[in-house]
């Protein structure tokens, strides 16, 4: 069992970029005396803009550097008492159109990061994952869960399957205490436009159309980034070492249902969709069970997608110089010239 301190020094890679992000946000908020190294390579994902209220925070670290880099992952892990890993490739299309970087980061990354621990003295390790690592669902099987078999469909998800694999090889041969998670879809606040939901939304705001895939029929999970937070918190101090835990939004939802939604949300009508070319191996569904996190650790979404969706298509109308920032390419010319050495 790992003991939890009164204050914790934590040490998030991938920081920078939407859930990582939104995870700061939510443990400087939430607990007063822990403190935060944020590694991040600031790759096309990653945004300094997302954590801008914390620049001046004396909690708060951020160090520019790539979680492969052996000797500096050692340095920064044996000063903190947990690692909790966000840093990841993540887009599907990406992964597809060159796979290279997914194995470097996804697979390769966590190995550096899983070393430095062990010899660290077995620092306690918390993996983020997907569901995507599961494969794809038939319209009436039931949701995956933790006992579901890995089946990956994408360069994407099966990197990040050999990352959680290589997690539990490392609790299995060396004993290091690690917990996993595979979580649903997120969104919400810091979402990075080309994913799907902030794509809609920002493309209609700039009276652009909205690229649909093949029919749009896909279904998704959706899961509002902050209730992912929560679930992690509750994971890393109350979750039980070796153990997975699946984290769902309870919001099963085909793409094109999603899209015709914020079409009404902004007052905007069908003529904003143009069908495009399906993408290659397109999972055709995600679902999830959360029924484990909720009945040992009490965990379960408190925001409804309808609520969650409203929030986050509020936050884009009044960001708009983040996401247009992030849209341009600028947000990356600003901080490449700041950390450039």
């Amino acid at each position: 069992m790992f003991h939890v301190p009164c204050s914790m020094k934590l040490l998030i890679t991938g920081g920078a970029g939407f859930i990582g992000s939104n995870f700061i946000h939510h443990i400087l908020k939430t607990y007063p005396d822990y403190e935060i190294i944020n590694l991040d390579a600031l790759t096309y994902a990653g945004n300094l803009e997302n954590l801008k209220e914390f620049e001046s925070e004396a909690r708060y670290t951020f160090i520019k550097g790539d979680i492969c880099n052996k000797e500096l992952v050692a340095e920064l892990v044996s000063k903190v008492d947990i690692v909790v890993h966000f840093a990841a490739e993540s887009h599907v299309d990406r992964s597809i159109l060159d796979s290279e970087a997914f194995v470097r980061t996804n697979v390769i990354g966590t190995h550096t990061l899983l070393e430095a621990a062990r010899q660290a003295g077995n620092k306690r390790f918390h993996h983020v994952s997907t569901d995507e690592v599961f494969g794809s669902l038939g319209a009436d099987e039931p949701p995956f869960s933790e006992i579901t078999p890995y089946d990956p469909r994408s360069p994407y998800s099966a990197s990040k399957a050999g990352s959680d694999h290589l997690v539990r090889a490392y609790f299995h041969t060396h004993g290091l205490p690690v917990t996993i998670s595979n979580c649903s879809n997120n969104y919400g606040p810091y979402h990075f436009p080309e994913k799907l939901i902030p794509l809609i939304i920002t493309n209609l705001i700039e009276a652009k159309k909205i690229p649909i895939y093949g029919d749009g029929m896909q279904v998704r999970d959706w899961l509002y980034v902050q209730d992912h937070c929560r679930a992690i918190d509750i994971i890393i101090h109350k979750g039980k070492i070796g153990e997975t835990y699946c984290i769902g939004g309870n919001s099963e939802k085909p793409n094109l249902e999603i899209a015709k939604t914020i079409l009404d949300l902004l007052h905007k009508d069908e003529s904003m969709l143009e069908h495009v070319e399906d993408r290659k191996g397109h999972d055709k569904r995600y679902a999830i069970n959360f029924a484990k996190i909720k009945n040992e650790l009490g965990w379960e979404p408190q925001v409804t997608f309808e609520e969650g969706l409203l929030k986050t298509v509020t936050w884009f109308l009044e960001n708009e110089a983040w996401w247009k920032s992030v849209k341009s390419g600028e947000y990356e010319k600003y901080y490449l010239k700041q950390y450039q050495k």
